[in-house]
């Protein structure tokens, strides 16, 4: 017994004790919380006790939110602090969870009980948050396998943890590919074109390993800066091949146990019969219930209009490209390697700056003020950075947010820096989610935000601040749009309080509307400041990102339609389909302007579909856009920092979560619904091609 009241797993007075967790702790924290849950669901089943919100729906949450938490840390450390004994701890108790959380949403006896309370007289006297915590519940029993047959209910089941299972391996199988290559050079001069700063960072990883010279890998500070600067054509194609290889059947320098090709048929037929035994004809249809769009036919009519009006666009955008690239550059067959070099040289010679010129402007304290001091002027509230709080890693930062006279609202923890062992990408997740306690005290919402930016490096001898590009501060920004949804709510209700229980395709519109900050002047001027001289970045130079704001965005759209279709396509009639490369080559045909070579596997890496929540969701992206750009041109005609308009979109938008649907937050903070013209404008394609 000692050692359960030990373990920092069980530890819910405060914060999570990330310092204290090893991977022995995993096991015996999960099996206590998951027999407590046992004992407790089982105690609430009782037929002769009348379900309440207080006897009922309170208990279950008290219970089930304990698990929940406890797992997120252990999932989080499993994201960011990858070892061999945590990933065996973790990967020993996610059968036992999923197969709880399975078993869970396919209870009958508390499938009634819901519909009891939802049948009651007092129902009708319910709040609407509470109301929509009810509907909520209702669904997602329905798509859990509740009214399915006795005798499905094992296979159902089964479906799920073998999903889990695969979803898991998927995610494992990349980071490791992407940790496993290394390649050291010791000749600075195969690095030429290569900026000081990835030099140095460069420099670090190959002191760190005790050996000379320079180590490159393919964690994106180190593969980006390659492929954007590097002169040695040579070089940027041996990166993009390994690259582009990873997690495949190329198992040049990795494992071929590390291929995911097989784990993403199994994945898609499990899914397949997932949908096929809750009665939709493919896993699109089920995965588009709970979102806005309301048919797959709806997401590829939009994605394919907006393909239509995008690719004169993206074609006049590769044109110039191999154009340049082929009278300034004497490269006459542009390749995939050569794309982002060449198109940075564009961009140097076209409107006279360099991205490695505008990230000296742009150093980790100062973007962290400036992303602040849009937080603070536009929703009333502190941002206060925490000493002595225990974490995963020495590089984390956590931060109260509090209102104007000090009172506590939320907190939350930011890693910005790549490194082994934290997987790619970015991206905000809920430690702790807001809601009234039974005991009547308020608990605060937590987030994780996360990033992989290049870290400080030594230069000299002395230790520079990280240095981000502004593609890196719009990412930033993004991720605490996430965060701002989750810490700003004021439902206290859990299931549907911050982003719980919002639409999935509504779900961007807050992290896509803060990027637009990211290109005003009255923002960037304070979050600016040279790393050598301190002064800011001067408004010439600001003038000409502006003017570049939309370099190659046709291009870049297709990119995100052509991502977006390959999801939905692949979801939507899976008996029908090609093979899997079959599908994504027809439709690099149909929108592409840049086709990849034939030994790209894009798909192997494709995390956000096959082991994030993007399944047949990933068209979220510019669904959301149409919302956010939407919602932003409000701020454009009222003043950028204009605190009035903060406080509404505060109000309509972030403090309501999920406790209405998304489209009523949008209606009732624009005053209308939403039309596609500003993110054509924004995007510098408003004239129909």
């Amino acid at each position: 017994m000692n050692e359960i009241l030990d373990n920092p797993l069980l530890d819910f007075s405060g914060l999570a004790r990330f310092n204290d967790v090893q991977p022995e702790h995993v096991t015996p924290a999960i099996e206590y919380l998951l027999e407590e849950n046992r004992t407790t669901i089982k105690k609430l089943e009782n037929p002769d006790q009348v379900p309440t919100w207080q006897s009922f729906i309170e208990p279950l949450e008290d219970v089930t939110e304990k698990l929940s938490r406890a797992w997120k840390t252990v999932d989080h450390m499993n994201s960011v602090a990858d070892t061999p004994e945590l990933r065996a701890a973790y990967n020993e108790n996610l059968p036992r969870v999923t197969e709880f959380w399975a078993a869970l949403s396919q209870n009958l006896k508390l499938f009634e009980k819901y519909k009891a309370i939802s049948e009651s007289a007092d129902f009708k006297q319910f709040t609407a948050p509470r109301k929509q915590v009810i509907d909520h519940a209702l669904r997602d029993f329905r798509l859990g396998g509740a009214e399915l047959a006795d005798d499905q209910k094992p296979r159902f089941a089964q479906i799920q943890e073998e999903q889990a299972a695969l979803a898991q391996k998927f995610s494992e199988n990349v980071l490791d590919a992407t940790n496993a290559y290394a390649l050291f050079i010791e000749d600075v001069e195969q690095l030429t074109g290569l900026p000081e700063d990835a030099l140095a960072a460069a420099r670090g990883r190959a002191e760190k390993e005790g050996k000379p010279g320079y180590k490159i890998t393919l964690h994106m500070p180190s593969y980006l800066a390659v492929m954007q600067f590097a002169e040695d054509r040579s070089l940027r194609q041996k990166i993009y091949e390994a690259y582009t290889k990873r997690a495949s059947e190329f198992a040049d320098f990795s494992k071929p146990e590390w291929d995911n090709t097989a784990i993403i048929e199994d994945i898609l037929k499990l899914r397949h019969e997932e949908a096929r035994m809750l009665g939709y004809a493919n896993y699109a249809e089920l995965s588009l219930v709970p979102k806005m769009a309301e048919s797959s036919k709806e997401v590829l009519d939009f994605l394919n209009d907006l393909a239509q009006r995008a690719k004169p666009y993206g074609q006049q955008d590769m044109e110039e490209l191999r154009d340049f690239a082929r009278k300034e550059l004497s490269i006459n067959d542009l390749q995939a390697w050569d794309t982002a070099y060449v198109s940075e040289k564009l961009r140097e010679k076209r409107y006279s700056f360099s991205e490695q010129e505008v990230k000296q402007y742009f150093p980790e304290p100062k973007v962290l003020e400036g992303l602040f001091r849009v937080i603070e002027t536009l929703f009333s509230v502190h941002i206060k950075p925490q000493a002595n709080v225990p974490t995963w890693h020495a590089d984390v930062k956590f931060f109260n947010v509090e209102t104007n006279d000090g009172q506590l609202l939320a907190q939350f923890y930011l890693d910005l820096y790549a490194r082994p062992g934290k997987r790619g990408g970015a991206w905000m997740d809920d430690a702790r989610t807001r809601r009234r306690l039974s005991n009547g005290q308020l608990q605060t919402p937590i987030a994780f935000l996360t990033c992989n930016f290049s870290e400080p490096v030594n230069v000299n001898g002395a230790l520079r601040p990280a240095l981000f590009s502004h593609d890196e501060v719009i990412t930033l920004f993004h991720e605490f749009g996430h965060g701002l949804h989750h810490m700003l709510t004021r439902i206290e209700d859990m299931p549907v309080a911050g982003i719980n229980g919002v639409e999935w395709d509504a779900v961007e519109l807050p992290s896509q509307f803060m990027e637009n900050f990211c290109w005003e002047w009255d923002v960037v001027k304070h979050m600016t400041s040279h790393v050598d001289s301190g002064q800011p970045l001067p408004k010439e130079l600001f003038d000409k990102m502006l003017a570049a704001k939309n370099f190659q965005a046709g291009m870049q759209t297709l990119r995100q339609i052509e991502f977006s279709l390959f999801d939905m396509r692949l979801h939507d009639a899976p008996e029908n389909r090609p093979s899997v490369m079959a599908l994504l080559n027809e439709i690099r045909q149909q929108v592409a302007v840049n086709i990849p070579p034939a030994y790209n596997r894009f798909q192997n890496q494709f995390t956000h579909i096959f082991a994030g929540g993007y399944a047949a969701g990933y068209f979220s992206y510019k669904w959301a856009e149409v919302l956010s750009a939407d919602a932003y041109a409000q701020f454009e005609e009222d003043g950028v920092l204009n605190t009035e308009t903060g406080a509404r979109f505060r109000d309509e938008v972030l403090s309501v979560g999920g406790s209405r649907p998304a489209m009523e937050s949008f209606k009732s903070f624009r005053g209308r619904p939403p039309s596609i013209d500003a993110l054509l404008r924004h995007n510098g394609m408003s004239v129909p091609a």
